[in-house]
């Protein structure tokens, strides 16, 4: 269960940072109170989460699934520059993430 927790807590990461983005373009107020409520919900998942895992592991997997998805949804819905070193830099992320994982 504690994966399914950290997934979920990446994702909100992820819409966080979307809504972040938004508030960034757009200035309504509302988005601030989106934002905390995304944030809040992420950190509540990561830490049930780190009840089972360990935390090295947890941040390291749910920092991965925030940046990879910054990034690509940056790309997507934002129109941010593409580039395969982009790319290959999170790719690494990634990798090392799982790496992580496999050693511990």
């Amino acid at each position: 269960m504690s994966w399914i927790y950290l997934i979920i807590a990446g994702f909100m990461e992820i819409l966080g940072v979307i809504v972040m983005k938004k508030f960034v373009l757009s200035g309504k107020k509302i988005l601030i109170l989106v934002l905390m409520f995304l944030f809040m919900l992420s950190f509540g998942f990561l830490s049930l989460a780190m009840r089972e895992l360990s935390m090295g592991i947890a941040y390291a997997v749910w920092t991965g699934i925030g940046a990879a998805g910054g990034v690509i949804c940056g790309v997507l819905f934002f129109k941010e520059s593409k580039s395969i070193l982009k790319f290959i830099l999170l790719s690494l992320i990634i990798i090392c993430s799982i790496g992580l994982k496999f050693i511990s």
